[in-house]
């Protein structure tokens, strides 16, 4: 089967356009810019590099960014304390705190501390709450992302099985429920697997879609996939290459070269999801920013 590439990397490409165009025009007319900060706690390489492509999404888009660097040895208190000093600055419009945190601080205690106004990462008790009743509210912005990429290129998802590898708070829980949601895309009969899922690939080889969001380098094998299927692979993992100049290459959790060729769509790795993550936290800001300006 000849496959199409759902091409994350080109869509945010446009989409960033777009909302830089409509940041040029905001301070064309005596606005001022949109403002996100990020808190980097430790030195956790993975979490480095995401927070430095969101800081140079945020110049491209022409946001006013801001990256705050904490020590590992942060106590959750003073945490808590700059996020509540970010709350009260009205020139702030977003604030992200990037996970992993030091396992000393408890991430739900400071994802709660954060304005669920300024939760543009979507992680606030407040907005899950408010995805899961379908009410309007910052989405996490992988699953956002996803579902932006999944209506561009127009896939009729009505009807569909799919089937969700992860249960996280950030991508598999959030991704079943926006699938299982009424409105295209959305309409599906969602599965959510996981590490305590038995013959997990009889699942797989029924689904239309599959969501991969494991954290395991190239577990969907092809004997595990229909053909026809559309497959979305969440997964960045490093894997060693001596090849490389760098010593590793970023492969998915998706087996993509074996699982391609039964495919309908496949996102790449990298190109496909995270580009879509990074550009839906700046249509986040942009919505965070327009609501106070209302």
């Amino acid at each position: 089967m000849e496959y199409r590439l759902l091409d994350g990397k080109a869509t945010a490409a446009r989409l960033r356009a777009e909302i830089a165009a409509e940041v040029e025009q905001i301070v064309k007319n005596g606005g001022r810019r949109p403002a996100l900060t990020a808190i980097l706690v430790g030195n956790d390489p993975a979490s480095q590099t995401y927070v430095a492509n969101k800081d140079k999404s945020c110049k491209e888009v022409g946001f006013a960014g801001d990256v705050l660097r904490l020590p590992e040895t942060t106590t959750q208190e003073e945490l808590i304390k700059i996020v509540n000093d970010i709350n009260a600055n009205s020139s702030i419009d977003g604030l992200i705190v990037q996970l992993p945190l030091p396992k000393h601080i408890n991430p739900q205690a400071v994802i709660a501390a954060i304005s669920p106004d300024k939760d543009v990462d979507g992680f606030h008790p407040q907005s899950a709450g408010k995805m899961m009743l379908g009410e309007e509210t910052f989405l996490p912005a992988t699953p956002m992302g996803i579902m932006t990429l999944l209506k561009e290129y127009k896939i009729n998802t009505a009807g569909m099985n799919c089937v969700v590898l992860g249960r996280s708070n950030i991508v598999g829980r959030p991704m079943a429920n926006l699938l299982s949601q009424k409105g295209i895309p959305g309409d599906c009969t969602v599965t959510m697997c996981h590490s305590r899922t038995k013959d997990l690939a009889k699942y797989t080889r029924e689904a239309d879609i599959i969501v991969a969001a494991l954290g395991i380098p190239n577990f969907v094998s092809a004997d595990m996939v229909k053909e026809g299927a559309i497959i979305v692979d969440v997964g960045i993992n490093s894997v060693e290459d001596k090849s490389r100049k760098s010593g590793y290459r970023l492969v998915g959790d998706v087996d993509f070269d074996a699982v391609a060729p039964k495919c309908s769509y496949i996102t790449p790795v990298p190109g496909g999801v995270g580009p879509m993550t990074i550009v839906s936290l700046m249509q986040n800001t942009l919505k965070a920013y327009k609501a106070k300006a209302l």
